[in-house]
């Protein structure tokens, strides 16, 4: 995915089952995961959304899986944003092995805006819009958060 936000991460034995793979439910985890970090990239954390008077919340998730992955192996989340809505926003989330690039799972998660306090719908600000826009530049952040590169990962 070009112009992607992409996120590192090492699988934990306790995500794994008793087929010794990831999960299938992890995989919500780990697009959680990204969307935060993503957020922090974007807004500078969750707490300054929440200080507009706004939040968001799943409203739709949908994945296929391809591979498995395993304990120990280290995963990428490469998310791209698809669409921006009246109160909506999605998200394509790509999971790919690190070392091989083979894709292993593909989701599509759908947030809504809500009011903070009410968690009613509200629509997407222009100021919002154009920060959901902000180019990412295929930045690439590992599970601390830190800067890894940008354009290592096609």
């Amino acid at each position: 995915m070009s112009n992607s936000f992409h996120y590192i991460f090492r699988v934990r034995y306790a995500e794994c089952d008793a087929q010794n793979v990831v999960f299938n439910s992890r995989y919500g985890d780990y697009v959680d995961m990204a969307i935060t970090e993503y957020q922090r990239v974007i807004w500078g954390s969750y707490q300054n959304l929440l200080a507009q008077g706004l939040d968001f919340q799943v409203i739709h998730y949908n994945i296929t899986w391809r591979a498995p992955a395993k304990f120990d192996d280290i995963l990428c989340a490469s998310m791209q944003l698809k669409t921006v809505g009246k109160t909506s926003f999605t998200f394509n989330v790509q999971f790919t092995h690190q070392q091989t690039s083979k894709v292993l799972a593909d989701a599509e998660i759908v947030y809504v805006l809500v009011d903070a306090e009410t968690y009613q719908k509200t629509p997407i600000s222009d100021a919002l819009r154009t920060t959901l826009h902000s180019p990412m530049n295929d930045l690439t952040i590992n599970h601390a958060g830190e800067f890894v590169a940008s354009n290592v990962i096609n």
